[in-house]
């Protein structure tokens, strides 16, 4: 048992260290671009060595792959849930509310690394199939079904993309990412008018006292 326990603490702390390494890139490549960024500077940014950093990731390319990776398979678990659903009204609505909580939660960091390096994101995730605007396809079928007019498509594929738009929005301002949910959760409602209700954002877990 004490095995398996060492065993299962090892684990978390390495995944924990993956996800720290992660995050701490995301924050250098944006605010000093990702060319100019080191992993020697990714590294000391946490406190560790080089070594360590090399265990969970070879280069800049794979951390960054790791994180887009990452974000695709989240909304793979979305939408093989939505799926599984009946399509109703209710649905569409926690369903859009998801999406967009999904893209102000884990995506907003991803999105801002992309905004501020478009070039070098380009050579990192060369375009292919099975990307964001796949993701977007399917979820627009989803929540619309076969044969919807094309107005209701751009709509509805316009209100998932609600949150790359605020973030584009808010490039250079002070809007904090609650802001940007906010007006992405506006501009969602707004979108989809009389489709189905408005999207019904989940409510933030409470931290345990």
């Amino acid at each position: 048992m004490a095995e398996r326990e060492r065993a299962t603490a090892l684990r978390r702390r390495g995944s924990q260290r993956r996800a720290d390494i992660q995050q701490a890139a995301l924050s250098l490549f944006t605010e000093r671009g990702y060319d100019a960024t080191s992993m020697r500077e990714i590294a000391e940014h946490i406190g560790i060595t080089k070594a360590a950093l090399y265990y969970h990731f070879d280069s800049k390319e794979a951390i960054i792959l790791s994180l887009f990776q990452e974000n695709m398979h989240e909304l793979d678990d979305l939408l093989d849930w939505a799926e599984r659903q009946p399509l109703t009204p209710e649905l569409c609505s926690d369903f859009l509310g998801r999406w967009i909580a999904h893209g102000a939660r884990q995506g907003l960091r991803t999105m801002r690394f992309a905004v501020a390096n478009h070039a070098a994101l380009r050579t990192v995730l060369p375009l292919r199939q099975g990307g964001p605007l796949e993701r977007v396809d399917r979820a627009a079928q989803l929540l619309l079904g076969p044969g919807a007019p094309l107005h209701d498509r751009l709509r509805v594929r316009m209100a998932l993309l609600s949150v790359p738009n605020a973030v584009l929005a808010a490039r250079g301002t002070e809007a904090t990412e609650d802001d940007i949910l906010a007006i992405a959760a506006q501009e969602a409602t707004l979108l989809v008018g009389n489709l189905f209700p408005a999207p019904r954002l989940p409510v933030p877990e409470q931290a345990p006292e």
